[in-house]
């Protein structure tokens, strides 16, 4: 699979909501740096973690992807880290067009236009989470509907009620 760059765009031309994605597989090399763009977190390991979305039968949900895991896309789900062996977007985080913004108790930041990240199943959308776990930024998701920002860590869903939102820059 090659991948060719996203256009570039000016301040009057914004970015799709949910940003340029890069389609992977569960069995996908992973892109190199020219295109993942920088690791906006890092596992206990320090290894390299990215953000994207989890493409499930019904919905799709912002993700952690950790090249150094097996399979490396992994999503809070149902109480559990659910380890995604099917179609997953990475999402380069680019500091240039996106900054993240604390938030809390689902809310969005007034006056912010957050990085679409998906969907439940009944439609509600959802949104890339950051939040600090046992000393690491780990990526994940939140929504209006939800308490907090929901991720996976250690086999399990975690839910923060303080974390940030990946918004698009001003």
């Amino acid at each position: 699979m090659s991948y060719q760059a996203p256009p570039a765009y000016t301040a009057k031309q914004q970015p799709p909501p949910s940003g340029y994605r890069i389609p992977l597989e569960g069995n996908s090399q992973f892109p190199g740096p020219q295109h993942a763009g920088a690791a906006p977190c890092y596992d206990l390991d320090r290894s390299p973690v990215y953000i994207g979305s989890a493409i499930l039968e019904d919905s799709v949900h912002p993700c952690k992807i950790a090249p150094h895991l097996d399979p490396p896309c992994r999503v809070g789900y149902g109480g559990q880290e659910l380890s995604h062996r099917g179609r997953y977007d990475l999402l380069p985080y680019d500091p240039a067009t996106m900054e993240w913004v604390p938030a809390s108790l689902g809310r969005i930041p007034d006056g912010r236009r957050p990085v679409e990240g998906g969907y439940e199943n009944n439609g509600a959308r959802l949104y890339h989470a950051c939040a600090v776990f046992q000393g690491v930024r780990v990526p994940g998701k939140t929504g209006q509907h939800l308490s907090g920002a929901n991720f996976a860590f250690g086999g399990e869903q975690v839910i923060e009620r303080g974390y940030e939102i990946l918004c698009w820059r001003h």
